[in-house]
């Protein structure tokens, strides 16, 4: 794959915005996290279902009470996963969020079999593969920000949620970015006829270079031990090339090129996002179990 500098500099230029925006979302609160996670579930939930009624047409006949529906479901169980730190008044938010995707979750079907009169499971499937896809990942990221410990016995609070959300995020964007200029450098074996333009070189010259940036430098700014990092780090590239691949498939069976354009250079929020769907359930089950 030939080095395109044209390319590379709007990919920069989108890729500079992007993070300023994530990390503004991801640092300046827990608020602004829950906020910055919301928008990203939402696009890509959008994006998902055109991509869905791109394979098959029969998915663009839901009634706009499922469509939504399935997106509301998944931000509440976003809500639930806040744990107790997120709340307005005597409104506990993971509450809510219970309640909200309890009652979606039920009335959606059933609305969906009165307004169509027929009870349609190839659609419903869809949209719970959609909210296994989407939601599950994105109330997991939750989840990694509330369960975060906090140093009391100091002068001050100090919340340190955002540390592994931050670890994960970093080691995709730096494997992003170098498996693309690895691999437009001296890329030559193709790594999968789902994803013809990613290369071993690129990919494997990526994971490299973002496990041991990201377990080197959380070493020397947090003082980690180096194996947990490393395995976060490890299980974050292997997952989230895979997550790549699948949302790959995805747009490869419907005809499209990108899932959507508000990113040039990056596409939509699926393309943008496709590894963190996939590696953010597994760094999860890796950090409450083993860390």
């Amino acid at each position: 794959m030939a080095f395109n500098l044209r390319a590379f500099r709007t990919r920069t230029l989108t890729a500079a915005v992007f993070v300023i925006v994530m990390l503004a979302g991801l640092l300046l609160s827990h608020w602004s996290f829950l906020i910055l996670f919301s928008v990203i579930h939402t696009g890509c939930w959008i994006e998902y279902q055109r991509l869905i009624g791109m394979i098959d047409a029969d998915y663009k006949t839901i009634t706009p009470f499922h469509r939504y529906g399935v997106i509301i479901a998944g931000l509440g169980f976003m809500l639930w996963m806040t744990s107790g730190i997120y709340h307005i008044g005597n409104i506990n938010l993971n509450e809510t969020g219970l309640w909200l995707m309890y009652v979606l979750l039920i009335a959606v079907p059933v609305v969906e079999i009165v307004l169509s009169k027929q009870f349609n499971l190839k659609l419903l499937s869809y949209s719970l593969l959609g909210l296994i896809y989407i939601s599950l990942s994105m109330g997991l990221m939750i989840a990694l920000r509330t369960e975060g410990f906090i140093f009391e016995n100091t002068p001050f609070s100090i919340d340190f949620g955002w540390i592994i959300p931050i670890i994960l995020i970093a080691t995709l964007w730096i494997n992003d970015t170098m498996a693309y200029i690895i691999g437009s450098l001296i890329g030559h074996t193709p790594f999968s006829k789902v994803s013809p333009n990613k290369t071993w070189e690129g990919t494997l010259g990526g994971a490299l270079l973002a496990v041991s940036i990201v377990t080197l430098i959380s070493h020397a700014v947090f003082q980690s031990d180096y194996l947990p990092v490393f395995l976060i780090a490890l299980i974050t590239v292997v997952m989230g090339t895979a997550g790549d691949l699948l949302e790959s498939k995805l747009k490869r069976l419907a005809g499209a090129k990108d899932s959507g354009n508000i990113m040039p250079g990056h596409g939509g929020f699926l393309d943008r996002f496709d590894s963190l769907l996939m590696a953010t359930p597994f760094v999860w089950l890796f950090v409450k179990f083993f860390v």
